[in-house]
């Protein structure tokens, strides 16, 4: 018996050693890129300092008290909120709604499911050029369709009533396909037997859907609006490419005020303090997300 316990300690501290030196290249990745630069970057928040001179100036919170009363960083994190919110209530039904259908049509759905994944595969400053050139108010396509009928130019992302809702569209454009393709790794995950016992009953396609495939889905679905939440508190690239933050702060979004003050106007401390800010911001808001999600999934 004394044998066989230290045959069994022996091979679980091997399975340890095989697991550490597996997860040691991994965690090295994870402090390097990930954790040092987090550090750092409260570390670099509490100076003032140009990010290209050697010389720093200790400044303590004041960085902190100045960003807790920029309204130009709030006005920034309202847009991330607006982005956040429609972005939910766009990409996910959307995407749901192709899943769905493409699980129903079965191979007649290839075409469609080869063209709706088509803006995944183009990268975000491309699609930010493409539509700043189609959307542009003289040559663009939306404004020479408008003249062919007899409208005027229209300049959607010079305007800043239309601007970030046109950016939203174009985001949703985008991201719409990675939801559909979620979902159907979900639908994967309903067994054929389910929708046949479903379809014996006498349950159509929209009885099935509603009544015992969406209530299936919800775990994945709420999964998907976490990282739609988390990626549309992150957006930068594409915003950038098109509208730079403007007109105005029509655009303004977290990440493009930090790119700004750290980069263009050489402020590496209070860029610094933003990246720090949005940190905090974004992962209070995933916490608080996911604890709702997961109690009222317990309820």
């Amino acid at each position: 018996m004394e044998k066989q316990n230290s045959l069994g300690a022996r091979s679980q501290r091997s399975v340890n050693r095989a697991a550490a030196v597996f997860l040691l290249p991994v965690t090295i990745l994870l402090i390097v890129y990930i954790f040092y630069p987090i550090v750092d970057s409260f570390r670099i928040s509490g100076y003032k300092w140009s990010g290209i001179s050697v010389d720093r100036t200790f400044v303590g919170l004041r960085n902190w008290a100045k960003l807790v009363k920029d309204m130009n960083f709030w006005l920034a994190f309202r847009n991330n909120v607006i982005i956040m919110v429609l972005s939910i209530i766009i990409q996910i039904p959307i995407g749901l709604a192709e899943a769905t259908f493409i699980e129903f049509a079965g191979k007649k759905s290839t075409i469609c499911k080869v063209l709706w994944f088509i803006p995944m595969l183009m990268s975000s400053v491309a699609i930010g050029f493409l539509f700043t050139y189609a959307l542009a108010a003289n040559g663009g396509i939306v404004s020479e369709i408008f003249k062919f009928f007899g409208g005027n130019n229209i300049d959607l992302l010079g305007n800043p009533n239309t601007a970030l809702l046109t950016v939203i569209v174009v985001i949703a454009w985008q991201f719409i396909p990675f939801y559909m393709v979620y979902c159907m790794a979900a639908y994967t995950n309903i067994p054929t037997d389910v929708y046949e016992a479903a379809r014996i009953d006498g349950a159509t396609r929209g009885q099935y859907f509603w009544h015992v495939a969406l209530p299936l889905l919800m775990p994945s679905i709420k999964s998907a609006a976490i990282l739609s939440m988390v990626g549309s508190l992150k957006y930068f690239d594409l915003i950038y490419v098109m509208t730079g933050g403007g007109p105005g702060t029509s655009t303004e979004l977290m990440a493009t005020y930090m790119y700004k003050k750290a980069f263009t106007e050489f402020n590496m401390g209070y860029g610094s303090t933003i990246a720090c800010g949005m940190f905090v911001l974004i992962t209070a808001l995933s916490l608080v997300t996911m604890r709702i999600i997961n109690g009222k999934g317990e309820d």
